[in-house]
């Protein structure tokens, strides 16, 4: 059944995304490489996220009708999704007309911290500490976060969409150990929707997600982590695994706004500093670099396998040990030159 929902979801964003390169075109919806850090030499169509929010509303809505679902994994699905859309909706807005970076900001961070009180006041937030003031405050700051570091690390052809793919593998995965099918079933989904997308969003890019894509796989996978109830049993290692399975985009976002506060810049200006960017600059050719990010991704994505699978005297080393490794990459990308 997951297989059937991953395979459904790839094969009609894969045949959405060329629809909506030919409408982004005849529209004129493109990204053009006008700016210095821009780095494609010709226009390249948007709109690809459109494609990806279609096939997981139609992949999921017929999954909904077909299995007969109860009306509350109902509302759980359409909690999660619905703020997803409508923040892709802004996104598209800004594809469109080009928002300024603080209107955009605000909307992603108030659209954020409503999808936060919701999972709050519904009670479906995973891995709570036992204090509802102390959950909130983490879930909003983790909704807004995540949302608005997976747009930033939409910077290399291929690099937000593959690492989706594969934090939402790995989702599926510890969500069936934990028998949360509905997540399972949602990041099964997703993961089918970006590796589709990803057929043509590959080094050399035909089409970019654009914002509308971007914020909306942010929220989605933000909502979806958060939800997860994970296995181990001590705290550390409990919080661990959501910060793990994004631990490639969270540490893009990191070393890019350091490094633009280090220069006096706001963290919201463009710029080639990003870990894609800088990977090049070490020489890495685009493809190389983005094989990299995969690879980082896919190695951090194990790392959560192995701590939620380990014994209760081994999770504090294994989380410890995998933030260890994650704050020696990132120390190594925050003094690689900045541009």
């Amino acid at each position: 059944q997951y297989l059937a929902l991953f395979s459904a979801s790839m094969v009609l964003v894969g045949l959405l995304t060329p629809l909506m390169r030919l409408i982004a075109f005849s529209l004129n919806v493109v990204d053009s490489p006008d700016q210095s850090h821009k780095t494609h030499r010709i226009p390249i169509p948007y709109l690809g996220g459109v494609a990806i929010i279609l096939g997981v509303l139609g992949v999921t809505s017929l999954s909904l009708i077909g299995y007969s679902m109860s009306q509350a994994n109902t509302i759980l699905a359409l909690s999660l999704l619905l703020p997803a859309v409508a923040l892709g909706l802004i996104g598209l807005v800004d594809d469109i007309r080009n928002l300024s970076p603080w209107p955009r900001f605000v909307a992603q961070s108030v659209t954020g911290l409503l999808t936060a009180i919701l999972l709050i006041s519904t009670d479906t937030v995973g891995t709570p500490t036992g204090s509802i003031l102390v959950d909130a405050l983490i879930t909003i700051i983790w909704i807004v976060g995540i949302t608005n570091s997976i747009n930033f690390f939409d910077n290399l052809d291929g690099g937000a969409s593959g690492t989706v793919a594969i934090t939402s593998i790995a989702l599926l995965i510890l969500a069936l150990q934990g028998e949360q099918y509905l997540i399972a079933a949602l990041a099964g989904v997703l993961a089918g929707a970006t590796s589709g997308f990803l057929l043509w969003n590959k080094p050399p890019a035909r089409i970019y997600m654009g914002d509308a894509g971007a914020l909306f796989l942010g929220l989605l996978i933000a909502s979806l982590v958060v939800r997860l109830d994970t296995n181990p049993i001590n705290n550390f290692a409990t919080f661990s695994i959501p910060i793990l399975l994004l631990a490639v985009p969270i540490m893009d976002t990191s070393v890019a706004v350091l490094s633009r506060l280090k220069r006096g810049i706001s963290p919201f200006q463009g710029g080639k500093d990003h870990l894609s960017h800088r990977l090049i600059r070490m020489g890495f050719t685009k493809k190389q670099a983005v094989i990299c990010l995969w690879v980082a991704s896919l190695f951090f994505a194990f790392l959560t396998l192995v701590l939620s699978n380990a014994s209760y005297t081994q999770e504090r080393s294994v989380a410890a040990l995998s933030f260890l490794i994650w704050l020696s990459i990132f120390l190594l990308f925050l003094r690689t030159p900045s541009d």
